[in-house]
């Protein structure tokens, strides 16, 4: 015993799981080249001293293989295992979306539905909102961490409990857009569902799953955390990390469930993952409504479905979904088809990408199919710029339809895009096309309106946001004054106070340092918040101002008198 427990040092714990991942990989059929191939993805975090990732693959029903890597908890030197509970964010939406199909099954609801039904203290927007798109993210609802953000709450500092999301959702007046006729992610129609759920069925969400989905799929290590206090043992810990400051603790302080909050691990996800296959929860129809699309008003196809989504990789059909809070990665993807699955759970907020790191597993191990179906152009090589051709393309641009202002701006010898206070490099493939940092994002630039640059940002596989650049503008002189005030918003309770600060035009609000608002055009600025407009009365008086964050669309202050 004494022996055993000198071995189980932190350095020799990681190591020895290393070696059992291997030799159960061996077992399931993974050739020992291929999890050589797969181990040397997650090098970096196999380390005692980093944060790491647990994983899991699926084929056939069997996992063929599970590794963890790294650490659970810095604070202690707690190993990962593949039965380490994580939060794993957004992954838990899909849950959320099969107790309203299980529901729905029994006919207790409809999902074309009224919201205001089941939770009538929903404001009626003069437009009926349904269940339906709730689901699919077409709702139009502003997002619930936009608007406790601007409410003066500190994600994942302040506690957020659902009654919070509710006290600010049912205080708005407006929505981003018609029902139905766009979509746009909407962590608060999770919210609202989850809420359904306990209103019609009885039981909270956390009792509902687990009473009808995680104990019938003994996913024993699974629950939805509806109090932030509560302790899970073994759980990984998030973390963060900054040059300045090394890791840092990144955990969600958090209780309200539906959009989040899921605590669940690589080896019941592929529970979870099979019943897509058996139907043992929701029987035979399940799948096929988990993954039913409804297009937009316009006829136009979107790729949500029912907390899922849908899409190909490499010729492939796939279905996955990815989470992201705090310190917490996560990714569930599937390949129907080929009945093959990859989860991958990490605890490191700042660099580990478990949806890139799933694709490079499936990269191995799918490696005949994936060439069959379509095989990989050969990678193109980033290029360096002329000043020339990187001068003209720094400014600012706006989507006109969204009101929503991006900066592109000089990084090191080429260009940036500006994300609040953080710039990610472009990385040019050409003169006019980019790569937006380590994401498979492009940018791409080309001839717009008036002699001007049009600027469009997106995954290759889906619609692209447009922006248009703005003229070049300097606020003129002596201006500044002309919006310094109080404002108020009936929407959510803290003052906003525009003043003019050491020659700068700033914001201050509840709980938040001061932050720079820049002029972009006349009455529109930018700031760390996101995008601000002012109006002016028939005098040019400044009266109202609106901000429009990455989830939300011209929200109303008005300016004291």
């Amino acid at each position: 015993m004494n022996l055993y427990r000198q071995m189980m040092t932190r350095s020799a714990a990681v190591a020895f799981l290393a070696l059992l991942g291997t030799v159960v990989a061996a077992a399931q059929g993974v050739s020992a080249e291929q999890s050589t191939k797969i181990d040397a993805l997650f090098a970096k975090w196999d380390r005692p001293s980093t944060p790491g990732c647990t994983l899991s693959v699926l084929k056939g029903g069997q996992v063929i293989y599970k590794r963890a890597y790294g650490m659970a908890n810095l604070d202690y030197g707690v190993v990962l295992t593949t039965d380490t509970p994580f939060h794993v964010a957004s992954v838990s939406k899909q849950f959320t979306a099969a107790s309203i199909v299980l529901l729905e099954q029994e006919g207790k609801l409809s999902f074309d539905d009224e919201v205001r039904r089941f939770v009538p203290e929903l404001p009626d927007f003069g437009r009926k909102i349904t269940i339906r798109q709730l689901l699919h993210h077409t709702s139009g609802l502003r997002d619930q961490w936009d608007l406790l953000q601007l409410a003066g709450w500190r994600y994942s500092l302040d506690l957020i409990t659902n009654e919070d999301v509710l006290s600010v959702v049912t205080r708005q007046k407006e929505l981003n857009f018609a029902p139905g006729s766009e979509y746009s992610y909407s962590n608060t129609g999770y919210t609202l569902l989850g809420e359904i759920v306990k209103r019609v069925s009885g039981k909270s969400l956390r009792e509902f799953t687990t009473e009808r989905i995680f104990v019938p799929l003994g996913m024993k290590n699974t629950h939805f955390r509806d109090d932030h206090a509560e302790i899970i043992p073994h759980q990984a810990y998030g973390y963060s990390h900054s040059d300045k400051k090394g890791w840092q603790l990144s955990v969600t302080n958090f209780d309200t469930v539906g959009a989040t909050s899921l605590f669940t691990t690589v080896e019941d996800l592929a529970l979870w993952d099979e019943n897509f296959y058996s139907g043992r929860v929701g029987g035979p129809h399940f799948t096929e409504t988990m993954l039913h699309h409804d297009p937009l008003t316009s006829g136009e196809n979107i790729p949500y479905a029912f907390g899922l989504t849908t899409g190909k990789y490499r010729g492939l059909d796939i279905v996955e979904h990815a989470g992201a809070d705090a310190g917490y990665r996560s990714e569930l993807l599937r390949f129907p088809g080929q009945h093959f699955s990859v989860a991958c759970l990490c605890n490191n907020g700042g660099a580990a990408g478990p949806g890139t790191l799933a694709e490079k597993v499936a990269d191995i191990l799918l490696a005949a199919d994936l060439q069959a179906t379509a095989a990989p152009k050969a990678e193109e090589k980033f290029v360096t710029l002329s000043e020339a051709q990187v001068t003209p393309k720094v400014g600012y641009y706006r989507d006109h339809e969204k009101d929503e202002i991006r900066k592109v701006v000089r990084k090191d010898a080429g260009l940036g895009v500006a994300f609040g206070d953080n710039v990610l490099p472009l990385k040019a493939r050409s003169p006019d096309r980019f790569q937006l940092a380590e994401y498979p994002v492009a940018v791409e630039f080309s001839s717009g309106r008036g002699g001007l640059l049009e600027m469009k940002i997106g995954r290759p596989d889906e619609k692209r946001q447009s922006y248009e650049q703005l003229p070049a503008y300097t606020l003129p002189e002596g201006q500044k004054k002309e919006y310094e005030g109080n404002y108020r918003s009936p929407e959510i309770d803290p003052v906003y106070r525009i003043a003019e600060e050491n020659g700068r035009l700033v914001l201050q609000r509840l709980k938040h340092e001061a932050e720079t608002l820049e002029a972009a055009a006349p009455d529109l600025f930018q700031g760390e918040l996101g995008t601000f407009r002012f109006e002016r009365d028939q005098k040019g008086r400044v009266t109202a101002m609106l901000i429009t964050t990455g989830r939300i669309r011209n929200l109303r202050f008005v300016r004291e008198r």
